[in-house]
């Protein structure tokens, strides 16, 4: 039987990764992909926050959860994005949820 390694949490910091939404959906959907089927006991994203950056490109910040910041290299390189800094993140303090986009009225 393997031992399951503990997951921390971690903020990765993509800079200037993208060029549009479009791009960023498509790697979206490969990132979930690749860490659920490659590395479910390693690796598990929570959420991401797409940022504008001053270029006119789009970065992101991410949260996940994961065995060691070199998981997370791995994931990254596997998917074929960055991973410009790995953070630990030592606590989270929740004032309120994200806010909810609502739906376009049709």
């Amino acid at each position: 039987m393997s031992e399951v390694a503990e997951l921390k949490l971690y903020a990765i910091r993509r800079k200037q990764a993208w060029k549009s939404p479009a791009e960023v959906e498509g790697v979206a959907a490969r990132s979930k992909r690749v860490a659920d089927d490659d590395f479910p006991q390693d690796i598990r994203w929570i959420r991401s926050y797409v940022i504008a950056e001053e270029d006119g490109s789009l970065g992101s910040v991410c949260i996940y959860q994961a065995s060691s910041p070199e998981a997370v290299r791995r994931h990254a390189h596997r998917v074929g994005m960055p991973a410009d800094e790995i953070l630990d993140i030592a606590d989270t303090v929740v004032i309120r949820p994200d806010p909810v986009k609502e739906p376009a009225a049709a």
